[in-house]
C-alpha cells in the first residue's frame, strides 16, 4: 500500500568517509547517505529500503545543506553554493562536500583524516512509500522523499523516529480502511444478485 506521511525523519550509514585535498589545499570529503536496495532495521519496529530514484525530483529543486551532526549552527557546504554535491549514481545518494576553512571545516577535515568520523546520514519527509505488512516486521520502501539536509556524522544510527511510526500507522489505518470497503462492496454485490433473483 502506497502512503504519504508528513514529518521529518534522519537515517544515517556506517560507510567510510572518503577525504582528498587538492594543491591549494581545499579538503572534499565524500561518502553515500543513503544505499538503494538495502535492508535495515529501525528500531525493530520494521524494515526499510530506500528504492532506486527516491532522491530525483528532491535533487532538481531542493537547496540542501550539509551539516556536522545534524547541528544546523555548523554548516559545511550548500547545493546553490556549489560547496555541496548530491547525485544519485546506481549505488545511492553520493554526497561531496568542499569543506570550509572555518573552525568546524577543519575539525571534520582532522576527524575524517583521523578515521575518527565514520559515516553519513540525511533528514527527510517521505513523499511516496509502500508497505509490505505481509511480512514481519513490515517492510517499508522509500519510493520518493524530500531531501532536508546532508550530514557528516560522528556517530551514525540507523533508527526509528515517532514520526516513521505514525507512518505506519496510518498505512494500516489505510489498508483496514480499503479492506472494510472492499468488504462492504462485496456485501452489496452479493445483496443486489439475491434481491434481483427475488424479483
Amino acid at each position: 500500500m502506497t502512503t504519504k506521511p508528513e514529518g521529518a525523519e534522519k537515517r544515517s550509514l556506517v560507510r567510510p568517509v572518503e577525504h582528498r585535498a587538492d594543491a591549494n589545499g581545499k579538503m572534499t570529503v565524500s561518502g553515500y547517505a543513503a544505499v538503494f536496495g538495502e535492508v535495515a532495521d529501525i528500531g525493530g519496529w520494521f524494515k526499510e529500503v530506500v528504492a532506486r530514484g527516491a532522491f530525483t525530483n528532491t535533487l532538481r529543486t531542493a537547496d540542501v545543506r550539509a551539516y556536522f551532526d545534524h547541528d544546523t549552527g555548523r554548516v559545511l557546504g550548500r547545493l546553490s553554493s556549489g560547496t555541496l554535491r548530491c547525485e544519485e549514481d546506481d549505488k545511492g545518494l553520493r554526497v561531496e562536500i568542499d569543506l570550509p576553512d572555518t573552525t568546524d571545516g577543519r575539525d571534520v577535515k582532522t576527524l575524517v583524516e583521523r578515521g575518527d568520523v565514520s559515516g553519513m546520514s540525511f533528514r527527510f519527509e517521505a513523499v511516496r512509500q509502500e508497505w509490505d505488512e505481509t511480512v514481519d516486521p513490515p517492510k517499508r520502501t522509500l519510493l520518493e522523499v524530500r531531501l532536508g539536509e546532508v550530514s557528516v556524522v560522528s556517530e551514525p544510527a540507523y533508527d526509528g523516529t515517532s514520526v516513521a511510526m505514525r507512518s505506519l500507522d496510518e498505512a494500516r489505518k489505510g489498508a483496514r480502511r480499503q479492506r472494510n470497503a472492499a468488504a462492504f462492496a462485496r456485501r452489496k454485490a452479493e445483496a443486489e444478485a439475491k434481491f434481483r433473483k427475488i424479483s
